[in-house]
């Protein structure tokens, strides 16, 4: 498969790309033939989502040994399959026979073995064959050579990624730093207590460039600004896939909610300074995480056009605070719904701007400089340069 590294440029000015990768303060946006354009939406797909490291998932929907499920990535889809010792594996979704899907996209199954609908071949759930009906004693079949293709599979504090291209640098050494920043909140241990599922008319970058400003908060966020000063808090200093900052909480003011209660019990692993704020990354290409005092809200993004993206969003939440007589996880959930439906309503006028003919690449505010670091992100991915490799450790303050 073809890495980033070496993948052709796609259909855009090289003058725009230079504009965007000039120095904060003198560069421009993205053309905005990089937000409407299917022939660089599919470039995309091939290089970002199918050449390196995408989020596929939670690690907990996939639990049990024999617990299967086929998700997107790339422009194919890739079979999870949780094995009987607990290893996670990652299969190109197709048999070996005849190349029929082995889970259709966006479905799951719980059995002990990986069999093709079409013609039955059977494989172990690591991906070996098993059986194949009407092959046993022909000459000259190996079985050993009909193996499902397996792909690298991480799964990082509760979330699975996948490298689709096979040649991805180790996602923990590009990691590091935002492991550090992480592990305090312990995603993997945290509960899954909502799920809201989005369908956005937007590109997909045009939502994580809205996720790292607040320039916008002010204008359209009414009860985020009740809760958290939009001008607060800085960004971090980061290299290689992923970005981010984090703001204050008002005094008086406990967690993200209508009213800044909080009905969860504070995460375990902070300190004081800690639950005073709210941290928000984002992990190239798809994931944006968002650290609360008392919960973990996750969004993994699924491009399926180029003006149409799939947000899976979920909630999760300390055992202790599922435990308590009568928890309602909805002060969180209400807060955010609220505010994801600002936020898409927003992206989609942006999409909807950026097919004008006479859409011309914007100035950035010096508030968006996080947004100017995920442009360079994606125009340095353009001009071939790997977003996936070891990133040097920068320190996150």
């Amino acid at each position: 498969m073809i890495s980033q590294t070496r993948a052709t440029h796609p259909p855009l000015d090289p003058a725009g790309i230079a504009d965007a990768l000039r120095p904060f303060g003198e560069s421009r946006m993205l053309p905005p033939a990089a937000y409407t354009d299917p022939a660089v939406f599919g470039w995309e797909r091939q290089r970002f989502f199918g050449g390196g490291w995408a989020c596929v998932g939670l690690a907990s929907d996939l639990a049990a040994p024999g617990d299967q499920r086929a998700v997107s990535i790339g422009v194919g889809s890739v079979l999870l399959s949780r094995d009987h010792d607990g290893t996670l594996h990652a299969f190109a979704n197709y048999c070996r026979h005849r190349g029929h899907e082995l889970l259709p996209c966006g479905e799951s199954a719980q059995r002990p073995a990986i069999v093709c609908p079409y013609h039955s071949w059977t494989y172990g759930l690591a991906g070996e064959l098993r059986a194949a009906k009407g092959f046993k004693g022909t000459a000259g079949f190996d079985e050993t050579r009909w193996g499902l293709v397996e792909l690298p599979v991480t799964e990082w504090h509760g979330l699975i990624f996948v490298d689709n291209s096979g040649s991805a640098e180790p996602m923990e050494s590009a990691l590091a730093d935002l492991a550090d920043l992480v592990a305090p909140y312990e995603p993997e241990r945290l509960v899954i207590a909502g799920r809201h599922s989005y369908d956005a008319a937007a590109n997909w970058k045009i939502l994580t460039e809205n996720y790292h400003e607040c320039y916008h908060c002010p204008v359209i966020h009414p009860e985020l600004c009740r809760i958290s000063p939009p001008n607060s808090g800085e960004n971090y200093h980061t290299a290689g896939p992923w970005l981010g900052g984090w703001m204050q909480l008002r005094d008086g003011m406990d967690t993200m909610s209508l009213d800044g209660a909080s009905f969860g019990v504070p995460l375990r692993g902070l300190d004081a300074a800690s639950r005073r704020i709210v941290i928000y990354v984002s992990i190239f290409p798809n994931v944006l995480l968002s650290l609360h005092p008392d919960y973990v809200m996750t969004h993994v993004l699924t491009p399926v056009a180029v003006g149409r993206t799939l947000i899976e969003c979920t909630w999760a939440f300390a055992p202790e605070s599922l435990a308590q007589p009568g928890f309602d996880p909805g002060y969180a959930i209400e807060f955010w719904d609220i505010t994801n439906r600002q936020d898409w309503s927003a992206c989609e006028s942006v999409h909807r701007g950026l097919t004008s003919r006479h859409a011309r690449p914007g100035p950035l505010s010096p508030d968006e400089d996080a947004v100017y670091m995920f442009v360079n992100q994606v125009a340095r991915g353009y001009t071939g340069d790997s977003v996936w490799k070891a990133s040097i450790r920068s320190g996150t303050s």
